[in-house]
């Protein structure tokens, strides 16, 4: 998928909240969006995902303008999203929430749902078990496969590792770098060497604002946390 982001801007009032953002996404590669708290990364988002509309600027997916799409056809069109607190169905069971995202997209009893679960073998055990039961790290896994079973070519994550258990961050990298090449990943992230591990290159928002970007390969530790510090 070829996805790119022009010149985007978005208010809340008379707030400005991002301001001319510009990127694009090589088809295979993780992007990852940093910058401090208020920012605009999860504002960003859910720009990308058509959950808010920009002031201004366009979204292009494979060329089309995609702007004015609502979250479902961005769905369809390749686009999966886990938002910040994962925002499982607590009430459902794990299965029912894997299987209510394949029969969506079409992708239920085929190899898609169950290469999905191999990624995660936890949900296997703990398919009759009601979302809201699960553990943080339990969660993240099963918003994460339910994201994967929709097939997606890019895959939006805000903030995957926040309030998980090392371990399971560990397995998430896993899957994450596993996936590049096959999907690509726009990462938001604020554990800096969760991002390091696993982005090909980074852009840099400060107040709303592109402000940096670069390869990964260009970019060290140090020069990044210049802009993530506090």
């Amino acid at each position: 998928m070829q996805f790119r982001v022009e010149a985007l801007d978005q208010h809340y009032g008379s707030a400005q909240v991002l301001r001319q953002v510009g990127f694009e996404i090589a088809p295979g590669e993780c992007l990852a969006v940093l910058g401090r708290n208020g920012a605009g990364k999860s504002t960003l988002l859910k720009c990308l995902m058509g959950v808010i509309a920009p002031s201004a600027g366009r979204v292009l997916i494979d060329g089309a303008d995609a702007t004015s799409w609502s979250p479902a056809r961005r769905s369809r069109a390749g686009l999966a999203y886990v938002p910040q607190g994962r925002e499982i169905f607590s009430e459902l069971t794990v299965g029912e929430n894997v299987e209510a995202a394949a029969r969506a997209h079409g992708t239920f009893g085929t190899p898609a749902m169950e290469e999905a679960l191999d990624l995660f073998p936890v949900l296997r055990e703990m398919w009759k078990r009601p979302g809201g039961a699960l553990s943080g790290g339990q969660q993240q896994q099963l918003a994460l496969a339910r994201a994967l079973v929709t097939q997606p070519q890019l895959l939006i994550l805000d903030e995957p590792t926040e309030g998980i258990q090392p371990n399971i961050v560990a397995l998430i990298g896993e899957v994450l770098r596993a996936l590049k090449g096959r999907i690509s990943i726009l990462l938001v992230e604020q554990y800096l060497d969760f991002a390091i591990e696993t982005a090909d290159a980074f852009v840099i928002l400060s107040r709303g604002a592109v402000v940096e970007t670069g390869r990964a390969s260009t970019m060290s530790r140090e020069h990044l946390t210049r802009f993530i510090a506090v």
